[in-house]
């Protein structure tokens, strides 16, 4: 009995993770078209409003068969991998840094899970757009002023190193060579800066260029990309940053030793 319980837990912060983000994907669809955060969801194809039933996280999206029950049209399968990844990332985090209070999240976890949804609300419209929205960066802001109290092993001096560390020679590359790097790419390492410190931002750097590389290797072999074109990089630099949350320091100060 305990067993069951304890299952039953787990799929309760699950959803609880998936709802979070299923709402974080609506967001990324109305953000960029300056829609109200307000109005009832709909189906993106047809307009029509989606009942209750048809919102449950994950359990919708399969029980319709990936479709629309008014218009037929095919729901896009992003959303449901978005809901997915919410509850995979609520469960990360509460193992990660503990699930407080009621067995949900405690502060940390609460603010790491905030800024992963951040994150991936970043890659998704950046991936569409090419666009960073200042608000994002806002966010982030005020969870590193958070930090400071939730994460005292990183001083404000520390903080303020890794606000430069990154963004500048970002900022100096992007004038150097134009259409190096974004201003909301620049501005998205220098609030995460503050908020991971220096020694995670560099990892977080590292991971989205290689994987940044890799993507673009990829499709200049396809013919799908040309050497002069631009794409997004904020959904690496999401990913970066979200390895780092949780392994940069980590990383860091392993790879210091070697050399040391």
């Amino acid at each position: 009995m305990i067993w069951l319980l304890e299952g039953m837990l787990w799929l309760l912060r699950f959803f609880l993770g998936a709802s979070v983000f299923s709402f974080l994907s609506a967001a990324a669809f109305r953000l960029p078209r300056k829609e109200s955060l307000r109005g009832r969801s709909h189906c993106e194809q047809c307009g029509r409003q989606l009942t209750a039933r048809e919102l449950i996280p994950c359990i919708s999206y399969l029980a319709l068969g990936r479709k629309c029950r008014g218009c037929g049209g095919k729901i896009a399968a992003g959303n449901f991998w978005m809901e997915v990844l919410g509850g995979l990332l609520f469960l990360a985090c509460g193992s990660f840094w503990g699930f407080g209070k009621w067995e949900l999240l405690s502060q940390k976890a609460l603010l790491a899970f905030l800024y992963l949804g951040i994150l991936a609300i970043i890659a998704v419209i950046d991936w569409k757009t090419k666009l960073i929205l200042d608000r994002f960066q806002i966010a982030i802001g005020l969870l590193g002023l958070w930090a400071l109290w939730l994460f005292p092993e990183h001083s404000i001096k520390e903080r303020m190193f890794g606000v430069v560390i990154i963004a500048v020679p970002m900022l100096l590359l992007a004038l150097a060579v134009e259409g190096a790097f974004g201003g909301g790419d620049i501005k998205l390492m220098a609030v995460s800066g503050f908020l991971l410190g220096p020694k995670a931002l560099a990892v977080a750097m590292l991971c989205s260029l290689i994987c940044g590389g890799i993507y673009c290797g990829i499709m200049l072999c396809q013919k799908k990309l040309g050497r002069k074109d631009a794409f997004a990089f904020g959904p690496f630099l999401a990913l970066g940053l979200g390895v780092a949350l949780f392994w940069g320091d980590r990383l860091a100060d392993w790879y210091l030793a070697l050399l040391f």
